[in-house]
């Protein structure tokens, strides 16, 4: 996803708002917005990862350590 975001960072900020319409410069601002908050999911979406793989590890040495 990060190639995702990276990629569509560049588009956006290749576009000149001042030879935007006003309804093309409030796309724009809804795009922006939308990809703030899609980066925001993939930074949560890390985290989560990081605290599965955490729960994972500690299940399996808790069955290791089980008689």
């Amino acid at each position: 996803m990060a190639d995702t975001l990276a990629d569509a960072v560049e588009l956006l900020y290749t576009v000149n708002p001042e030879q935007l319409t006003a309804e093309q410069q409030i796309a724009l601002a809804q795009a922006y917005a939308a990809l703030a908050q899609a980066e925001r999911l993939d930074q949560i979406s890390q985290q989560l990862h990081t605290v599965h793989q955490l729960i994972q590890s500690m299940l399996a040495r808790w069955a290791e350590a089980r008689p």
